[in-house]
């Protein structure tokens, strides 16, 4: 832990797709910052390397399922909702039951935690909930239409958690990053390139990257840091917001 980084110890922190990718990178910060780690992930052997390697508790769950909720721990002082998932395609060709998987996923589910883990906030005067979203919870890109409806809803949902929270000393952001170093964004390289007969470089230049002043991927733990930020004691007044780490991809 960093001299800048807040002290989290003796908090609880529980972090959805916690076993890779942006998640991964909380779950490591957290840990550093001292909190007690619950990772959750739909894949058991990502969820237990990285309880390992923060000496927490692995969780596998598989977040489409509501019931799986009830098998997370309630008693929870920071909660991260950054589990994900993509689909790339034309609404008329969007498969229907695709487009409701990632909304159970990426809305239901963080509601559904929300009200297991917000009574302990709430009793404990304390409390801080992260949500992962995106740029594309901010702005539209073309083939996205379940990611950006769930990100849009995302970010509504947080802002309303905000309001509620206030009174009991619980804080709701979202972290909305443009394209980050993940698994995800890899895939999505490679499934272009294919597409398009060009190179993985030429996607991440020409494609992905066309809208941001900054031209590269932001790095997990760029994300990471900044949620970590948002659990410290001089972010009490941010609240209801959405932090854009996107190189300038808004500012356009």
């Amino acid at each position: 832990m960093t001299s800048q980084s807040p002290s989290l110890r003796g908090r609880v922190a529980l972090v959805t797709g916690g076993g890779s990718g942006i998640g991964r990178a909380c779950s490591l910060a957290l840990a550093r910052a001292g909190a007690e780690v619950h990772v959750a992930d739909v894949r058991e052997e990502s969820a237990k390397a990285v309880a390992a390697l923060v000496r927490g508790r692995a969780h596998v769950v598989d977040l489409a399922d509501p019931s799986a909720v009830g098998e997370l721990p309630a008693a929870v002082d920071i909660l991260v909702n950054s589990a994900g998932l993509q689909h790339v395609a034309p609404i008329p060709e969007f498969p229907v039951e695709r487009f409701t998987l990632i909304q159970q996923v990426m809305v239901t589910a963080p509601f559904l935690l929300l009200r297991r883990v917000l009574p302990h906030m709430y009793g404990a005067g304390w409390g801080r909930v992260v949500n992962i979203s995106s740029v594309h919870g901010l702005r539209a890109s073309a083939y996205k239409s379940a990611y950006v409806a769930a990100k849009h809803g995302l970010e509504g949902l947080s802002k309303v958690t905000a309001l509620e929270g206030a009174p009991y000393g619980v804080t709701s952001n979202c972290i909305s990053p443009g394209y980050v170093r993940t698994p995800l964004v890899e895939e999505q390289i490679g499934q272009q390139a294919a597409a398009h007969g060009i190179s993985p470089d030429d996607v991440l230049n020409d494609v992905l990257l066309t809208r941001s002043a900054i031209r590269r991927l932001i790095e997990p733990a760029e994300v990471a840091s900044a949620a970590v930020w948002l659990c410290g004691p001089h972010t009490a007044h941010i609240t209801g917001t959405s932090l854009p780490l996107d190189g300038g991809w808004t500012a356009t």
